[in-house]
């Protein structure tokens, strides 16, 4: 998250706290029409005032903020954080009318009686709410920074690993193609030349067009049969009508390009089945008895990559029985 939009926030908080705290002592002023005893009026009347409804909450925020959320809200030491905070708040609220007295006396005294009690007391959970607040509004954007940096590692990774292994077979394909087709050869660096424009530079954008997607899937594909001659060698199909809907980049390739590694020959079906509500992929190839079907970490940094993206719209199911290894997603296109 930029750091204008978090100091932008900071300084709405502290906006909101000020004009609530001005609307309650308007009230108070209007219905008591004099001075209370040490409380409210008199404290925003002089100094002390400022110290203890601003300055203490101010202090505390800042504490559950940058300290107590790092080393207790974030590593789940939920028992340390709840003792660390009340003896933050009670503390930090106990100093600040000590300081002030010592400050402000005789104007501003303190006497260990029941309302100074009462007082340290109120004043202290008021601090506290500002620090839990000041927990929810850290945790907000640490979820926030954490989600935009797991999505662009792990996206980058996807990139990594799909990019120097296709382009150095595509290359060497080509350059045999050269000899034999010229032509033909020319088409195909074509299409190896809109792939690499596409990750260079549509996939920096959050989304994209379903129909774009699979544009580059079906260049993607077209470059992988030169591997072989048999017409048969993929199944791909695409039915129902793209419209404009958007998905993120390179959300399906991780299959297809799994497929093409791990199967044998003419045994691979990707389909795609694009309706009003919803997206359903299904990608199958048959690997040979005891290889590899190709799961594993790249299943696992898929289904992380789901979850970020589409939390509770998406459903992924993975079937590597009879020596087929079949992936089946489904999308379900926000509201």
């Amino acid at each position: 998250m930029k750091r204008f939009v978090i100091v932008l926030m900071h300084a709405a908080y502290w906006m909101t706290y000020l004009i609530l705290i001005l609307l309650f002592l308007f009230f108070v002023w209007i219905r008591s029409r004099h001075i209370l005893h040490l409380t409210l009026w008199q404290m925003v009347s002089y100094s002390p005032g400022l110290i203890m409804l601003v300055g203490v909450p101010v202090l505390i925020f800042y504490v559950f903020y940058g300290v107590l959320f790092s080393r207790f809200l974030k590593t789940k030491r939920f028992v340390r954080l709840f003792v660390t905070g009340v003896g933050v708040a009670g503390g930090a609220t106990l100093l600040a009318l000590a300081v002030v007295s010592w400050l402000y006396a005789p104007r501003f005294q303190i006497r260990l009686t029941k309302d100074f009690a009462m007082e340290w007391l109120i004043l202290s959970i008021i601090g506290g709410i500002h620090g839990v607040l000041a927990m929810v509004i850290k945790g907000f954007i640490s979820w926030y920074e954490d989600i935009r940096l797991k999505e662009s590692m792990e996206l980058d990774l996807i990139k990594s690993q799909l990019n120097p292994h296709f382009l150095f077979n595509t290359l060497n394909n080509i350059d045999v193609l050269i000899q034999k087709d010229a032509e033909r050869a020319s088409v195909y660096l074509n299409k190896l030349s809109d792939i690499l424009r596409f990750v260079l530079y549509e996939t920096n954008t959050p989304q994209i067009p379903i129909r774009q997607e699979l544009q580059y899937i079906d260049k993607y594909i077209e470059l992988q049969k030169i591997r072989t001659t048999h017409p048969e060698y993929i199944h791909y199909t695409v039915e129902g009508n793209a419209q404009d809907r958007l998905v993120e980049p390179m959300l399906f390739i991780p299959f297809i390009e799994n497929a093409f590694k791990h199967a044998e020959k003419n045994s691979i079906r990707v389909k795609f089945t694009l309706g009003d509500d919803q997206i359903v992929f299904v990608c199958e190839n048959k690997y040979q008895e005891g290889g590899s079907s190709g799961g594993g970490l790249g299943d696992s940094l898929i289904r992380r990559r789901l979850a970020l993206l589409y939390p509770g719209r998406h459903r992924l199911d993975i079937n590597t029985g009879d020596n087929i290894y079949k992936a089946t997603l489904t999308l379900n296109y926000a509201n």
